[in-house]
């Protein structure tokens, strides 16, 4: 029976695999991809060292392809964008802020038409922030193997286990979307999970400083404009803003410079004395 189980499983599940690595390729995979309608996506990227994301993958699956778009070869993703952004075309995500802020720095794809799966559960069961891999395990009993999360997604070429945990990524989420879905209209809630997905993608749209200045809570003029002055150094030098300070510290600053002493106090904050000479020439000269 489980053996019967697995063929079955793996069968219903089978999809071609396309490994896009140059322009023209992704081109002609293109006018396959324009005949659809519905897409799931995701992308693998690196966002450790940097101010922007650096993406690696964008993963597309279809009814019966899955799509996986090098774009350390392919750097024209203008055509990607046209289809994408086309409201007559439904885009599948799981965490759709993640991947939205990924494609929309990084490729220039603002995503509108969207449907989260996360966002799906939660209205379904009341489970917040449910990872992907137990969505799959709970709606098809396949356990996914996710050791290559965090594994160095820029260096080429890509390993095997890559490329499978980059297929896996995709391969069901246009099936877990048919079926939550159809529970959810069942109950009168779909529209709500379409405008929740769309608000949750649209936070992931934003600018990087407007989307950062809304997790401050409260900050004054001067504090802004520092928080400002940090995310163009940030950008002039491409570092995260932490790197530079982080954002705990900002009140601490803002006070040395109103009260222009403690200036030692500053570089303990601040930790390099470059940006500390940078900040002092901004706000005290």
């Amino acid at each position: 029976m489980k053996i019967f189980f697995r063929k079955a499983f793996f069968f219903f599940f089978k999809k071609k695999t396309y490994l896009i690595s140059s322009n023209f390729e992704l081109k002609n995979i293109l006018n396959l991809l324009k005949e659809k309608t519905i897409f799931g996506i995701d992308t693998e990227f690196e966002w450790r060292n940097t101010y922007y994301p650096i993406l690696s993958v964008i993963q597309i699956s279809t009814k019966d392809e899955i799509i996986l778009i090098d774009c350390i070869k392919c750097k024209d993703l203008s055509g990607l964008a046209k289809l994408l952004v086309n409201p007559k075309k439904l885009l599948i995500f799981h965490s759709s802020r993640s991947d939205a802020t990924v494609l929309s720095k990084c490729a220039g794809i603002k995503c509108k038409n969207v449907f989260d799966l996360q966002i799906a559960e939660n209205i379904l069961s009341n489970s917040p922030q449910i990872g992907y891999a137990s969505i799959v395990k709970k709606y098809f009993g396949h356990h996914l193997n996710k050791s290559e999360t965090n594994s160095n997604w820029l260096h080429r070429p890509l390993t095997e286990k890559q490329i499978k945990y980059a297929q896996d990524d995709v391969l069901f989420l246009i099936e877990i979307y048919k079926i939550q879905s159809k529970r959810l209209k069942k109950y009168n809630l779909l529209d709500e999970c379409f405008e929740r997905s769309r608000k949750e993608a649209s936070l992931g749209n934003d600018d990087l400083v407007v989307a950062r200045l809304k997790k401050l809570k409260k900050f004054n003029k001067l504090e802004k404009k520092i928080f400002l002055w940090r995310e163009n150094l940030a950008i002039e030098k491409n570092l995260p803003p932490s790197y530079i300070f982080k954002d705990k510290s900002l009140k601490s600053i803002s006070n040395c410079i109103v009260e222009k002493k403690d200036f030692y106090y500053l570089d303990n904050l601040i930790k390099n004395e470059e940006y500390t000479s940078k900040l002092i020439e901004e706000f005290l000269n």
